[in-house]
């Protein structure tokens, strides 16, 4: 940690994305973590205008950052891009792999073509699915953000979605729900996710209590093998970096399926990526550290 002794680290929080608020309590926790350790850190909760955010930052006059942003303008390569116009080294994924992980429908396409299972896009006639159920998610946000289980007909028209480009719809894959997380290339034992709802969406995600996790995963140990060997394969696929979060489904046959790839994973009270840093004896705060360590080690082509 002594190289970090020296810097000021800024935590990037808030935003404009449908995950702001999600998004303040993982910069805060990250923000008390590394003022506990004694390090120069300012949280800057960046403003829903982000035009904004140059100044703010520069206010900082931040060496490194650590970017608690999620969804649009955090995940997708803008704030990358800003720091890199700024010179300001960062956690997480460049933005070229930002920008490719938060658009779902390329990330399948990369994926596949690597030779990763990924979910089957359900085919459409007249705007509707031929088959149900289906699951439906936007192309372009967050992870679980505007994420539906339509069972039939009937659902689907309450959905009334204005431009099915902008939308996946999937066949369902049942089985169990895992995320592994890629610290620094290496993958840690997969979390189960059981939420009680029977869907992982953004509720169950981020309300306390709303889910179970198991880690390591209630599979079997050829299973956890090899979710995390798909896992770092879709991790070099995407040419994520730091500490991305794949989730996949373990079906009841076959190979796992990578449901998407999240290369800014949450550091809330819930969140995936520190249950598995912490299942290897790896503490919050420990977490943080290293993923400034590995930042600050990249820009200086350690």
């Amino acid at each position: 940690m002594s190289q970090l002794q020296d810097q000021r680290i800024v935590v990037l929080m808030g935003g404009a994305s449908a995950e702001r608020e999600i998004s303040l309590r993982s910069g805060q926790a990250v923000f008390e973590a590394l003022q506990n350790q004694g390090l120069d850190v300012v949280a800057l909760d960046l403003s829903e205008d982000t035009t904004q955010w140059y100044a703010q930052i520069q206010q900082t006059q931040a060496d490194i950052a650590f970017i608690a942003l999620h969804g649009r303008y955090g995940e997708d390569g803008c704030i990358q891009a800003l720091l890199d116009l700024m010179q300001i080294p960062y956690t997480g994924s460049n933005v070229a792999a930002s920008a490719l992980c938060m658009d779902k429908k390329l990330t399948k396409c990369v994926l596949s073509d690597a030779g990763i299972r990924v979910p089957e896009d359900v085919h459409m006639k007249d705007g509707r699915p031929l088959i149900y159920p289906v699951f439906v998610k936007p192309i372009a946000e967050g992870s679980s953000v505007g994420l539906h289980y339509i069972e039939d007909e009937k659902g689907w028209n309450t959905l009334n979605l204005s431009n099915l480009d902008d939308w996946l719809v999937e066949h369902c894959v049942m089985g169990v729900e895992v995320a592994v997380s890629v610290l620094n290339d290496k993958a840690l034992p997969p979390v189960e996710v059981a939420p009680k709802s029977g869907m992982y969406d953004f509720t169950s995600k981020y309300t306390v209590g709303a889910t179970n996790y198991f880690c390591p995963a209630r599979i079997s140990p050829s299973q956890i093998e090899q979710c995390k060997r798909i896992a770092e394969q879709a991790v070099v696929a995407l040419t994520c970096a730091s500490a991305p979060r794949v989730d996949l489904i373990v079906p009841y046959t076959g190979a796992p399926v990578v449901l998407e790839v999240n290369t800014i994973p949450g550091m809330t009270a819930t969140s995936l990526l520190p249950k598995a840093a912490a299942a290897t004896g790896i503490g919050f705060t420990e977490l943080c550290v290293m993923l400034l360590e590995a930042a600050w080690g990249q820009q200086r082509g350690i």
